[in-house]
């Protein structure tokens, strides 16, 4: 008898990454409560489909480590309150998915027992077989490390099949579409055509990390109720960049 993913989806294992900002909406407040619902959806929409699937959080919505850093934190101090950031995002991403029936973990860089588990990843594999979703938060644990290579580094260990980056824009263009109206927007690219054009798809230490371990990453936007699904199934959405 076939799997209940062979039919239907092209990518098993997936880390989905989201930037904080995703959370915030068009509203002030950090966390939107109608924005979160929707982009919960979206992940129990491929969880009932059987993918497996990591989501790796950002902080941006309330701190960033740069941010802090500018209005004179020091930088260290900066990166850690952006990783205690990324836990409360977490959280509120767990809550929801929870309410909707979709069995979940949280896994930290950082320990904090009462609240998440530490990261180890023979259990965050084990978890997945057993179809739960697992988030991770803290970062990779370090300052000076981004949550783009936090996706890079879990999607390397845990042989995840893609690295899905949601972000406000549709793709990856040749320049910036939103200050020019001739930008031109990539359908697939190579690491090194990126790398060549400088091409801002993730900082450099994430994009080396999916380079040298030839892990793909799917740059899409999330505005589209169905985008997550679109994009698993193999449907041409967003940019493409591959080995």
């Amino acid at each position: 008898m076939p799997t209940k993913t062979a039919p239907a989806v092209k990518y098993k294992r997936i880390v989905l990454k989201l930037s904080g900002e995703v959370l915030r909406g068009k509203g002030t407040e950090p966390i939107d409560a109608a924005t979160l619902e929707r982009m919960c959806e979206q992940v129990k929409e491929i969880h009932d489909l059987g993918v497996q699937v990591c989501v790796v959080i950002g902080g941006g919505n309330i701190f960033r480590g740069l941010q802090g850093a500018k209005r004179g934190v020091d930088r260290t101090t900066g990166d850690y309150m952006g990783m205690l950031a990324t836990v409360i995002n977490g959280l509120a991403i767990m809550d929801c998915l929870e309410k909707m029936g979709v069995k979940t973990r949280v896994q930290s860089a950082i320990p904090m027992n009462q609240i998440a588990e530490p990261f180890i990843m023979r259990r965050a594999m084990r978890h997945l077989e057993k179809n739960r979703v697992v988030i991770f938060v803290a970062g990779t644990g370090n300052p000076y490390f981004s949550t783009d290579t936090t996706a890079a580094l879990r999607a390397s260990e845990l042989h995840a099949d893609i690295i899905m980056k949601a972000t406000k824009v549709d793709g990856i263009y040749d320049k910036d579409p939103k200050k020019f109206d001739d930008a031109v927007k990539y359908e697939e690219l190579t690491f090194i055509d990126a790398l060549k054009q400088r091409l801002n798809v993730m900082d450099s230490t994430a994009f080396s990390l999916c380079l040298d371990n030839n892990v793909p990453i799917l740059v899409f936007n999330l505005d589209d109720p169905h985008a997550i699904k679109k994009a698993v199934s193999g449907q041409k959405i967003g940019t493409l960049v591959h080995g």
